[in-house]
């Protein structure tokens, strides 16, 4: 990889002259944002411009003799995004480079590669895609997709809370890609509002996967947590554990912000929020939103329960509760506006914000002073260039000559001593300089070139080079792992850098778990060198409770030094889940304590066909199974719902009884004899009159 070099045309930064001087003045155009599916329109939404032509040294250049660097996106704690276009290709993307800073952190540049790794594995039109990955020199970087629109932090921010229909048209691409990378074996681990995605054609894409884990990877952190407080769950707030249902959590509280436009849990500072988290359910969304349809409530009752148990697996066991919610509503649910919703900008209200910005600090534009050519400069401005000033005599004195006087020195003399004078202060100037700069050097970056071209790069700066060898999990065997000095350390011109070179990773093996507790595989695993991954339970009828199947990757297989091992646990010999829909609670939670399982009673109860008090319905349904011990929901029956019976007398039999099937009802038809009619005369309940969802309805012909 060769240097970076500035495009054809461009100034190196810091450039002078009247062009580079027209050029910083100039404002950078600002970047329009807009989403536009059919449920949901957001007003334009303008980024501040960031006059990146002074301030960021990569605007401009070349990277890696391919990425044409065009403008700065935004800027994160750990990367810098870039509008760029590959040279090659022809094609405009999103340049994700590292802080350089951060570049000499193998943990930092670990991830960062692991992101690129990742992502490019799922190949999902929901997600973000990789193109490329690579460093030059201190900047590392990933070549993305680049994707023109808004994230969903700022629709929320334009429109406070959303219908539930574009609640569902965003929540159902972000579980598509989520599922995918579930099936794939990774955890996203940061969903929020912040890492979707809304395209200006409407498509819906998750980004950011910097703190995704791979089912094999270590889900256990000592100390700390990763992730943003608002969207974290129970089980990563108190045990640092990070499974599929950590991601489905976070979906069920943004689709809570998505209804209600608030966070479920909001406090002063993070240790509150994070204590909610751990000791309060999330609210209903009807709780601020009133006539939100109870499906809804139901399905962020679901997704963000406090028990990792009683959410479903992944987010396609979500997905399939979201469609089927869905399908459960009216128009008139799905369009339901909330208090907090605010109306779409009129015609015109886009150039007006655009207007008002112009004041804000975003907006702000820097003035560069003009330096004025010599012609242009006022006779009373001070000037930088020697100038010659003549001194008045003090009044009464009279000026000497002009000519050689007493002991004044001749014109030989005169030049004689100015030139001493320059060469003396050439003379110490020289001395000044090389004593702290010109023997000196700066350490150029050769992190991740191979051997022969660091030893190349460091001859043409003058310098020496050793070489040391050390195992690394991030750069490639063969390649510059690190250096000695450290890069732009100074360095004496005819000193020696030491190049430490990667062997590769370094392996151990998987030690045999089968049959361990979880406590002694963990403690197996750590003492091989190795780190406690994802773990699974399954049933198992030949393994006791709590104690290790199999291991991924299985015992015996060489793997890297500190690498997760995940690991399937026994749940004991399945118990199959009896089916108590219909029965009383008592009776049912009788029924299911018997077959060696717990109960819970949902806290809220649903309309339907069955009786008040009775079990509408069970998670997980009967003939399901589950471990001994393990925990049936039970959701009560708060009675059928009441619906206006359609007045069908003076009908056919046939269209009646089609009518009222439509309404809910079941029909009972009685026949006068001898059956020479075939209207209606009378029907059990009258039109108009309410009757139970689902209850009969007797309907009877006239006889003689």
């Amino acid at each position: 990889m060769g240097p970076l070099r500035p495009r054809p045309g461009a100034r190196p930064p810091g450039a002078t002259g009247p062009r580079a001087r027209h050029r910083a003045r100039r404002v950078t155009a600002p970047l329009r944002y807009r989403y536009r599916p059919a449920s949901l329109s957001v007003p334009a939404r303008r980024l501040g411009p960031v006059d990146t032509t002074l301030q960021d040294p990569l605007v401009g250049q070349l990277l890696d003799g391919r990425y044409r660097v065009d403008a700065r996106i935004a800027v994160g704690g750990m990367a810098t995004v870039y509008r760029a276009v590959d040279t090659r290709l022809d094609r405009e993307l999103a340049l994700k480079v590292m802080h350089p800073n951060l570049a000499t952190d193998a943990s930092f540049v670990e991830r960062f590669i692991r992101e690129a790794k990742s992502v490019a594995r799922l190949a999902h039109p929901n997600v973000v895609g990789v193109f490329d990955q690579g460093a030059e020199g201190a900047y590392v970087y990933l070549a993305m997709e680049y994707v023109a629109g808004c994230t969903l932090r700022d629709v929320l921010r334009d429109r406070g809370a959303l219908q539930p229909r574009a609640a569902l048209d965003i929540l159902e691409p972000v579980l598509a890609a989520l599922g995918a990378a579930h099936r794939a074996g990774f955890v996203h681990r940061d969903m929020k509002p912040e890492n979707v995605l809304i395209g200006d054609d409407g498509r819906v894409k998750v980004a950011d996967f910097g703190l995704v884990r791979a089912v094999g990877d270590v889900t256990n952190t000592t100390g700390t947590v990763l992730g943003t407080v608002s969207y974290l769950a129970p089980e990563q707030i108190e045990y640092g554990e990070s499974d599929t249902r950590v991601d489905v959590y976070a979906c069920g509280v943004v689709l809570h912000e998505m209804l209600t436009g608030a966070k479920p849990h909001a406090g002063d500072t993070p240790a509150q929020v994070l204590y909610r988290h751990l000791n309060e359910d999330v609210p209903p969304p009807s709780a601020a939103v009133p006539g939100l349809a109870p499906e809804l409530d139901e399905l962020v009752a679901a997704a963000a329960a406090r028990d990792p148990g009683a959410r479903p697996y992944d987010a396609v066991a979500l997905l399939a509760l979201v469609r089927r919610a869905r399908a459960a509503l009216d128009d008139a649910q799905l369009d339901a506006v909330p208090p907090r919703a605010r109306p779409e900008p009129a015609d015109g209200a886009e150039g007006a914000d655009e207007g008002r910005a112009g004041t804000g600090s975003e907006r702000r534009t820097t003035v560069i002073p003009r330096i004025l050519p010599a012609e242009e400069v006022p006779e009373d401005t001070p000037v930088s260039h020697t100038a010659r000033l003549e001194m008045e005599p003090p009044d009464g004195a009279v000026p000497p000559p002009r000519g050689r006087g007493p002991g004044r020195p001749g014109p030989r003399r005169r030049v004689l001593v100015a030139v001493a004078a320059v060469l003396l202060v050439l003379g110490v100037g020289t001395g000044v300089w090389y004593i702290n700069s010109g023997q000196f050097t700066r350490v150029p970056s050769v992190l991740g070139k191979t051997e022969a071209a660091a030893r190349e790069r460091l001859s043409d700066e003058g310098l020496g080079t050793e070489v040391a060898k050390d195992f690394s999990d991030t750069y490639e065997r063969g390649t510059v792992m690190r250096t000695d000095p450290e890069p732009r350390t100074r360095i004496r011109g005819n000193g020696t850098v030491t190049l430490v070179i990667s062997r590769g990773p370094e392996t151990v093996q998987v030690p045999d778990l089968a049959g361990l507790d979880l406590a002694g595989a963990e403690q197996a695993l750590k003492k091989a060198g190795l780190a406690p991954g994802l773990v699974t339970r399954s049933f198992d009828e030949n393994v006791a409770r709590g104690s290790v199947i199999r291991s991924a990757p299985a015992a015996g297989t060489d793997v890297r030094p500190d690498s997760g091992v995940a690991l399937t646990v026994s749940r004991g010999a399945p118990v199959d889940v009896p089916d108590v829909t219909g029965e009383t609670a008592d009776d049912a939670t009788a029924t299911l304590r018997e077959a060696g399982l717990r109960v819970k009673i949902a806290p809220t109860r649903v309309e339907s066909p069955e009786d008040a008090g009775s079990v509408a319905r069970q998670s997980p349904a009967g003939a399901g199974r589950l471990a001994h011990g393990d925990t049936v929901t039970l959701t009560l029956s708060k009675g059928p719902r009441m619906v206006s019976v359609p007045d069908v007398t003076g009908r056919s039999i046939d269209e009646a009884t089609s009518t009222l099937a439509a309404a809910g009802f079941e029909v009972e038809v009685k026949r006068g004899f001898p059956f020479l009619s075939d209207s209606v005369s009378e029907q059990s309940v009258r039109g108009g009159d309410r009757a139970p969802e689902g209850s009969t309805i007797t309907l009877r012909t006239k006889g003689l």
